[in-house]
């Protein structure tokens, strides 16, 4: 319990209901009925090509969103380095280095207040981004999380806190960014900007825009580090439940885009070459080489995979350490800073910043060694294959109150872009004191702890980068120094510690490998870097979740994982669904219908019809139960019927007999004309309410056998579908047939999408409460459904491989007896259903 979490501490979060899910599942009802009569293959093939030619559209956008945060952090760090730079080379003369640290302070400050205030406008813009977006893609609508406000105040908030000098990375926010442009390109308007409205009808529903957001994701981790294969991988290991072949080369394709629209045009802005490729993503490891003149150096030996399954070892448990502090800061934070006004917030913000700032300052100036410059540096030859790293690690030593030909190491690491800094550490020939990488690790691992989670854009991949390079660079430094092993290569140890410790705080797998393996350029360190990351994640699921699982737990969101624990599979689907149902009938009054949608949160309400033995009596009463009746005959399908139909049908073949024999089968299937009349008489007693049941909405006034009666299930309809048909006056009367209610088309249904009116905002003043619905146009016919007795690892698997909103559970006879939602999956509700399935064994 050190480092994991007890039991106690668990129990404090549940899931909450408030988050919904999105819908992966199409709705069949008439409306899009009839845009699939009017598709054709040459439609079919235009749509698809919209598709593509926006995906390409989405991954140049996200790279021009990587270039535009780049080039002002770049900006903005330069500039401040500049002056601060010039500032404490003359104050180490004139002894007036307080003036230099209120200079830094200074420019730190006024960059994360900006950031602060940026994410005061849009709250879901702090952080990394990332534990939003892998709920989004698990199917989970986190809200205000893709819209456009978002990603404008998440890259420029990004600019400012990255160029404040915290210790935060700006790859994280990258992948956010993509995410809401492939949310947002597609729906061609915007909640921010609705004025500019152009008429695109395409992609309005929640299957799309997810294959989109999709496609963002991985164009931003594409554009962050050159990777677009790594970015696929990333999209598909974090969270998209429903995937296929066809999506996997749309995702890949917009990769590619973002990798190499950020490239053109970071490689003229800075080369001026334009047309070259020559910066493949926005941070860059280099080429890891030998020198030529060492003989005995290489990059790694299978001796070395033991130090390195070490490494992943140590890194799992720093890993868990950064994780379990963390989460602890979290809950404090959502204790004791978020209750409070918002400018908490921004002064926490300051005094992190502050914090940082003096610690950096300090540690540069009094921790620092001089240590002797690498004589290569000097020398004619060039160890380095692409130049422009070779001058940015160069360039990039700082000399501060050290002589001439050596160089201060703590403020070479500290006094630079955090980029920069793990180029020193991975490509420096120059030493770093053991002391002085064990102080800036211990620093920076506490910092970046604290960092992480406050009120600014903030991303977590490039501090845990730096954290773990400077591990590993110690490792090599001890091996070297202690233990007389020569042959190793520091580089290889800084980025084998880099990958320990990242590997370590967010527990990815397939996508990390791949992502560091097409930064470093280098195939060769598949087989270490696959070893390592493994093995740190192993460790650190040991003691607690990954960082990102830890803050979306924190949140409550209905996360569903991969796959359901083994001993699930005692629970049944009637164990787990929720049998208090709301229901509309197929032909419902507009008082009804508003009583229920203003009294419930249900997103989806199945239609039904009762079971009723004494049917022809009520048939005689009144015509809205007529039309309810007549339905339920018509939709439910027999033997029988469906044979008479085909036999009908074969107008060729002599089939009177055959009409005949059929006759007969319904004859006997359907009820007799009369009954005894004590029977009706009992049973019109025990009928639940023999008013005239589709006035009334369901009350909590019922008793048992009131709300539990046997309902035949017909479909299912969402509640944005009755809004917009009640908003439209979608209704007939009751002198009137059902034919003649208007009939909405699916562009009318799904106008509003992805934000429907509100029950209470519709103003239904010129609306007879007593006119009538007809519903059954616009629900969904045949969702999928499951058995009572079906296996939860069977429900869960169907639930989250279609990306379903809502599953009917029906029993053998038709009757609908329950529904299971998201959160009826989640681990935390199936662990207290089997809790109470043991108690009643």
């Amino acid at each position: 319990t050190i480092l994991g979490e007890t039991h106690e501490e668990e129990d404090e979060i549940l899931p909450r209901k408030d988050y919904e899910s999105l819908d992966y599942d199409r709705c069949i009802n008439d409306p899009y009925l009839e845009i699939l009569e009017s598709m054709d293959n040459k439609k079919a093939q235009r749509y698809e090509a919209v598709k593509w030619v926006l995906v390409f559209a989405i991954g140049v956008c996200t790279g021009l969103v990587g270039l535009f945060v780049d080039f002002f952090v770049r900006l903005f760090t330069q500039l401040k380095f500049r002056v601060v730079q010039s500032s404490v080379e003359e104050c180490t003369e004139k002894g007036c280095l307080a003036l230099s640290l209120l200079e830094l302070l200074g420019f730190n400050l006024t960059f994360v207040f900006l950031a602060s205030l940026l994410v005061l406008i849009q709250p879901v813009a702090a952080g990394s981004g990332i534990p939003e977006i892998k709920c989004y893609l698990n199917g989970v609508k986190v809200p205000g999380v893709v819209r456009l406000r978002t990603v404008v105040c998440k890259a420029m908030g990004v600019l400012f806190s990255v160029a404040g000098g915290l210790f935060v990375g700006k790859e994280g926010p990258m992948i956010h960014s993509g995410a809401v442009v492939g949310a947002g390109l597609p729906q061609f308007q915007s909640i921010s900007l609705r004025k500019i409205q152009f008429n695109f009808p395409y992609f309005r529903s929640d299957r799309d825009k997810r294959d989109f957001v999709s496609a963002g994701a991985a164009a931003g981790v594409a554009a962050a580090f050159g990777a677009p294969i790594g970015g696929t991988l990333f999209s598909l290991e974090e969270g998209s439940s429903f995937w296929n072949q066809g999506l996997t080369w749309k995702v890949l394709f917009c990769s590619m885009a973002a990798t190499f629209t950020l490239n053109f045009f970071r490689s003229g802005i800075q080369f001026g070459s334009w047309g070259s490729f020559q910066l493949p993503g926005l941070l860059n490891f280099g080429e890891f080489k030998c020198s030529e003149s060492d003989k005995k150096c290489h990059l790694w030996t299978a001796v070395d995979l033991g130090f390195f399954i070490l490494m992943g070892i140590v890194g799992g448990l720093l890993g868990a350490t950064f994780n379990c502090l963390n989460k602890r800061l979290a809950k404090y934070r959502m204790r004791n800073v978020h209750p409070k006004p918002k400018l908490v917030r921004v002064l926490e913000s300051l005094l992190v910043s502050l914090t940082t700032t003096v610690v950096v300052f300090v540690a540069s100036v009094i921790l620092g060694e001089c240590r002797q410059m690498s004589p290569s540096r000097h020398s004619g030859n060039d160890t380095w294959s692409l130049q422009d790293i070779s001058e940015d690690v160069n360039s990039s030593i700082k000399t501060f109150f050290c002589p001439n030909e050596t160089y201060n190491d703590m403020a070479t690491l500290f006094f630079n872009p955090q980029e920069s800094a793990i180029l020193q550490l991975f490509h420096q020939d120059g030493t770093f004191s053991p002391v002085t990488l064990s102080l800036f690790f211990l620093l920076y691992f506490l910092l970046s702890c604290w960092t992480y989670g406050i009120s600014v854009p903030s991303g977590l991949f490039v501090p845990s980068l730096l954290c773990g390079a400077a591990f590993g660079r110690l490792v090599a430094n001890l091996l070297k120094s202690y233990i007389g092993l020569d042959h190793i290569y520091s580089g290889t140890f800084a980025l084998i510690g880099a990958a320990a410790f990242l590997g370590g705080v967010v527990r990815m797998t397939i996508s990390l490998t791949v992502i560091l393996i097409e930064s470093t350029n280098e195939i060769t360190y598949g087989l270490p870097i696959m070893i390592t990351l493994m093995v740190a994640k192993w460790t650190g699921d040991f003691f607690n979740k990954g960082i990102y699982d830890i803050h979306v737990n924190l949140r409550g969101v209905p996360l569903l994982e991969w796959e359901t624990e083994v001993e699930m599979d005692k629970l049944r689907a009637s164990d787990i669904m929720e049998p208090n149902l709301t229901y509309v009938y197929p032909h419902t009054r507009i008082q009804s219908l508003v009583s229920i949608l203003r009294t419930t949160v249900h997103h989806a309400f199945p239609v039904v019809t009762e079971n009723r033995g004494n049917e022809r009596e009520f048939m005689k009463g009144n015509q809205l139960i007529s039309n309810n009746i007549k339905f339920k005959k018509s939709s439910i399908l027999t033997r029988a019927g469906e044979q008479r139909k085909r036999s009908q049908s074969m107008k060729s073949y002599p089939s009177s007999e055959l009409r005949n024999m059929c006759d007969e089968h319904i004859a006997t299937e359907e009820p007799p004309e009369k009954e005894d009349l004590l029977q009706q008489m009992l049973e019109r007693r025990y009928t639940p309410y023999p008013n005239l049941y589709p006035d009334q909405s369901p009350s909590e006034e019922w008793t048992m056998e009131e709300r539990f009666r046997p309902l035949t299930f017909h479909g299912l309809i969402l509640r944005s579908q009755l809004v917009t048909l009640l908003d439209r006056g979608v209704c007939y009367s009751e002198s009137q047939s059902s034919a003649s209610q208007p009939r909405l088309s699916h562009a009318e249904m799904s106008e509003d999408y992805p934000r429907y009116p509100d029950i209470h905002d519709l103003d239904l003043t010129l609306l007879n409460p007593r006119m009538i619905v007809d519903v059954t146009p616009y629900m969904n016919p045949s969702p999928f459904t499951v058995s009572p007795n079906t296996h939860v690892s069977q429900v869960f698997n169907l639930f989250r491989t279609m990306g379903l909103r809502h599953l009917p559970v029906v029993n053998a006879v038709g009757e609908i007896v329950g529904i299971i939602t998201r959160h009826n999956l989640t681990h935390e509700f199936l662990q207290a259903r089997l809790r109470q399935h043991y108690q009643t064994i």
